[in-house]
């Protein structure tokens, strides 16, 4: 009897536990997608200064890119990175997700929530792309990405050179920019989207390359919000970065 008795006592510790476990996990959760030639590292502070503000931050690393630069291969594609995350919301058992694709990430984002639109609350593209069904990036830059050496299957720009030290940039599989985009799901149509469109300090909206991609956002009725800064506020400017995108999660 007592030891049936100690059973039910710990029992009832472990249901008394469980709101506590929920309360916890209500926290919003942020899956940050990082750009072409980039990795996770440089959502670093982002994921640190939102961490530090009470949310939960997931920053997965694309194959080939990043930490995960050794495993580059000329098969690793668009449907490559789109797996990454959606395995990494999948594994996580995240919901309620707010989903930030930045620059290249739009095409990644876009093909994650029409995998799982279920799991996403919010999207956020940070001066990305945004296809549209049977699109690839080069299809919507019109192959501006050609004006960059291409070279075994890999994109080179500039600033990528050998000898480095990590954290870093380095070459991105051709692939995922010719791949074109399979969107088929209605659902990802109703999620809130914001589209945040950054422009260098003393330029127009319309002189900066991404903002053909914010008049695509336009029209789909997204909101688009203007951030004065350069390509990569997650760098330039991070604290400021991070009160926008708590402010679009809040409301």
């Amino acid at each position: 009897m007592r030891l049936f008795k100690g059973f039910l006592i710990l029992i009832a510790a472990v249901l008394s536990f469980q709101p506590v476990f929920s309360q916890a996990t209500a926290k919003p959760v942020y899956v940050i997608v990082h750009g072409a030639w980039g990795g996770a590292w440089s959502f670093k502070k982002v994921d640190y200064l939102l961490t530090d503000a009470g949310n939960i931050v997931y920053r997965p690393n694309l194959t080939g890119q990043g930490e995960r630069a050794h495993l580059a291969t000329l098969d690793v594609g668009l449907d490559t990175h789109i797996k990454d995350v959606v395995n990494t919301i999948l594994y996580e058992d995240l919901h309620d997700v707010i989903l930030v694709g930045h620059s290249y990430g739009g095409m990644v984002v876009t093909g994650v929530a029409d995998s799982i639109p279920d799991r996403i609350k919010k999207m956020i593209y940070l001066d990305a792309f945004v296809p549209e069904d049977n699109e690839s990036l080069n299809d919507i830059t019109n192959n501006n990405i050609t004006r960059f050496e291409i070279k075994n299957g890999y994109v080179i720009p500039p600033w990528v050179r050998s000898g480095q030290m990590p954290p870093k940039d380095v070459p991105h599989p051709y692939k995922t920019l010719s791949d074109k985009s399979v969107l088929k799901n209605p659902l990802r149509l109703k999620l809130p989207t914001t589209y945040i469109h950054t422009i260098d300090k003393g330029k127009e909206a319309k002189e900066d390359e991404f903002y053909v991609q914010s008049e695509r956002a336009k029209q789909k009725g997204w909101p688009i919000i203007n951030l004065e800064a350069d390509h990569n506020p997650q760098r330039s400017i991070p604290e400021e970065l991070v009160k926008l995108l708590q402010k679009i999660a809040e409301n």
